[in-house]
């Protein structure tokens, strides 16, 4: 049975050491951290599980790798809802949802009536949107614990320890996936700053995540059931510092009030801040060096690129098969 270390216990990590395992691996996940949490940025993650719509400003290989990620995560955790994903935009900004539908693909356009029927609180402030009914999402953490709780009952291994991924790697086949942590190993490894808040409103039920087009800050609004919404989420250049800027706080708060008025009422129950991990071209890499191989830069994508980087680290080792994401660029 091939031996395997894994540092690292985000979703990069979990997703690997899952389809290492289901190729029959003896896998060893090492975390400075006996659980997730707020620690990891896939802690604070969306969970929308949207190719289509990412492909609005991201590659073409998010598209097509990102197809994956529902079925995946629905067969690993069953925490996957599939409603479907809508965006919309006031009037005034009604060129950015045609910009929006010209670099997308996989919607149907839907008309006011169409969308009070898809999501009632909406009402009609919205004159048109985009409904990309194939589309899915799920609750990050439950999806993280289910993932956990199902390699753990395979007889995968959890280490708390703070490891270091190269004296591992002396003593047998290693993979870092530390995401941002990774950066002193990965000298064209960013960070970029991502802000959100979770939001209580049981005034308003949503059944799908909302994309509103805005001019400064583009709002998702993620729906977590029992009146509990992700918002998010800022993308700056740069790690992030410990809190959030007053300036995210007050943009994403005004947007959510523009998309209902009743989020005007909502208790802020928690901020995150987060750097995701990301290289040059915001796609992720996977690089190897002897024993030792880093999956890494999922960016914003962590949720919807994982079960594919998991998938091509799995064919790599088992199969020596080039993953389509690997390259030789010195870490």
């Amino acid at each position: 049975m091939t031996r395997i270390t894994i540092i690292g216990a985000g979703v990069a990590g979990l997703c690997v050491a899952r389809a290492l395992r289901d190729r029959g691996a003896d896998v060893t996940l090492v975390d400075r951290h006996a659980q997730p949490g707020p620690h990891a940025c896939s802690w604070w993650a969306g969970g929308m599980l949207a190719p289509f719509c990412e492909g609005e400003s991201a590659e073409e290989p998010v598209v097509r790798l990102g197809a994956e990620a529902a079925d995946w995560w629905a067969a690993k955790t069953g925490a996957v809802s599939r409603n479907g994903s809508l965006v919309v935009s006031p009037s005034r900004d009604k060129s950015d949802l045609v910009r929006f539908a010209r670099r997308t693909s996989g919607y149907r356009k839907v008309t006011a009536p169409e969308i009070e029927t898809l999501e009632p609180d909406l009402g009609n402030r919205f004159a048109t949107g985009l409904f990309f009914e194939t589309e899915a999402h799920l609750a990050p953490r439950t999806a993280l614990a289910r993932l956990r709780d199902g390699l753990a009952s395979d007889g995968v291994t959890f280490v708390q320890e703070d490891a270091d991924p190269e004296a591992h790697a002396g003593r047998g086949l290693t993979i870092d996936c530390r995401g941002f942590q990774a950066r002193d190993a990965l000298r064209d490894l960013r960070g970029v700053k991502g802000e959100m808040l979770v939001l209580s409103c049981p005034d308003i039920e949503l059944r799908r995540p909302i994309r509103m087009l805005h001019p400064r800050v583009p709002l998702y609004i993620v729906p977590r059931g029992d009146g509990i919404f992700m918002l998010g989420a800022t993308m700056i250049e740069g790690s992030a510092g410990r809190h959030v800027t007053a300036r995210a706080m007050l943009e994403l708060l005004s947007a959510a009030y523009a998309l209902n008025p009743a989020f005007g009422e909502a208790e802020v129950i928690e901020i995150g801040v987060d750097s995701r991990p990301a290289f040059p071209d915001n796609l992720p890499r996977i690089r190897r060096d002897g024993n030792l191989i880093r999956a890494n830069g999922l960016y914003r994508h962590g949720f919807l690129l994982a079960p594919a980087l998991a998938r091509m680290v799995a064919e790599l080792i088992f199969d020596n098969t080039t993953p389509e994401v690997m390259d030789e660029i010195a870490a």
